[in-house]
């Protein structure tokens, strides 16, 4: 009967030329707002309106010559068909050596899966564990990804408050006071997207710790900017550190932050034995494999000279000194400084306003692309995410129009 009415449902709607019938999950699925302000400025920019974008989170770098040209050798070496699916062997060697050099870890290149970038991993990971009726719980303000997929996976997705009282890290004990029998998983990220707070070795390890009273938990490690932790800082640990948890953990990287590689869409987990053969299945029936070429410009990228990087490293620590202490002067406006990745998250409360409101306004009126902080979630409310990958002359002539604009009355 069911069938029956279904199928009458179908031909009514076919019928009345009405939109396709689409899976209910697909009502649920968010996206990540800061493509939208991109493309919004470009239209403000198309239009002859003069656009400084501390939107988009990409380093404003080219990649490295001789990553490209690593890419470009491939290529004309006839690296033109399928890969296996968890990637090509020499990378995943590398990238295992990658991880001992920089995190202290031994992992094994089968473990390792090679994707087409950083999302991959993150949506295979929670198709994995989500399904109606469990949880699973994520950084709130976060990569809004995180909770756009749990909630097409059917899960409840369960925020873990990222509070600026707390460094825009976690209190511990109330993370696993929440852990209930139907959590799944609980994703990590530091440093964090969108605020660049840190989660410090003390909270990592007592996490850690407490976790071993819920053998039923995985967690997935969301570690894309573990390159981008800035000297005499607090540095916060991979979670690979924690031997104990090594048979329910994934580790998210990749090359498009490090490197400024963020269009050749690369990525990699790393998986328990018992799950690198299902991540690597999900590929299969998904992507099939990563781009070819692009995989021997992410081995030259790995195995390469890193003085780039460290480069690039410097040059996002000194904007991040300017745009916090730029920040600062702006009536209405304060910030912390960041220890990791490449976010300034501003506190607008002072302004009497919404995010999305001066979201709003400093594009339209001033022409400054940013991205409000509910963008990553509802505890975002009050915030403004600036990317600071971007020169010091647009940061300056951004924040010359805020303060500008600021001192005029919000």
């Amino acid at each position: 009967k069911m069938r029956r009415a279904s199928s009458v449902l179908l031909s009514q709607s076919i019928r009345s030329g009405n939109a396709p019938i689409l899976a209910a999950n697909m009502g649920v699925l968010g996206t990540e707002n800061a493509f939208t302000i991109l493309a919004r400025a470009a239209v403000l920019a198309n239009e002859g309106k003069d656009i400084i974008n501390l939107g988009i989170g990409q380093p404003d770098f080219p990649t490295p010559d001789h990553i490209v040209e690593a890419g470009v050798k491939a290529l004309r070496d006839g690296h033109h068909g399928y890969t296996p699916a968890n990637g090509i062997k020499p990378l995943r060697e590398a990238v295992a050596a990658d991880i001992l050099k920089y995190r202290n870890a031994t992992v094994d290149p089968d473990n390792i899966v090679i994707v087409p970038g950083g999302k991959v991993t993150l949506f295979n990971c929670i198709m994995m564990f989500g399904e109606p009726g469990a949880e699973i719980m994520y950084p709130n303000p976060g990569f809004p990804i995180y909770e756009s997929v749990i909630k097409y996976s059917g899960a409840t997705a369960v925020p873990i408050p990222m509070l600026e009282e707390n460094g825009f890290s976690f209190d511990v004990e109330a993370l696993l006071a929440n852990i209930t029998p139907k959590t799944r998983l609980i994703i990590i990220n530091s440093p964090a997207n969108p605020t660049g707070g840190i989660v410090s070795k003390e909270s990592m390890d007592r996490l850690a710790e407490g976790l071993m009273e819920h053998p039923h938990v995985s967690i997935m490690s969301d570690e894309i900017y573990c390159r981008l932790q800035y000297t005499g800082l607090d540095i916060s640990p991979s979670m690979l550190a924690y031997e104990h948890l090594r048979d329910r953990l994934i580790i998210l990287d990749g090359w498009s932050k490090t490197y400024a590689m963020t269009g050749w869409r690369l990525g990699y987990g790393v998986w328990p034995s018992s799950l690198a053969p299902k991540a690597t299945q999900l590929n299969i029936n998904s992507t099939s494999c990563t781009n070819a070429s692009a995989q021997w410009a992410a081995l030259a990228a790995t195995s390469g000279p890193q003085q780039d990087v460290t480069d690039m490293n410097t040059s996002f620590l000194r904007r991040r000194d300017l745009i916090v202490n730029e920040l600062n002067t702006i009536p209405g406006f304060s910030c912390s400084a960041p220890k990791g990745a490449f976010y300034a998250f501003a506190n607008i409360k002072e302004t009497g306003k919404t995010s999305r409101e001066i979201e709003s306004l400093l594009l339209e009126e001033l022409g400054v692309a940013t991205v409000a902080g509910t963008s990553f979630g509802h505890l975002g409310e009050g915030y403004l995410r600036f990317s600071y990958a971007a020169s010091d002359d647009n940061i300056k002539g951004a924040m010359d129009r805020i303060r500008t604009r600021a001192h005029a009355g919000w």
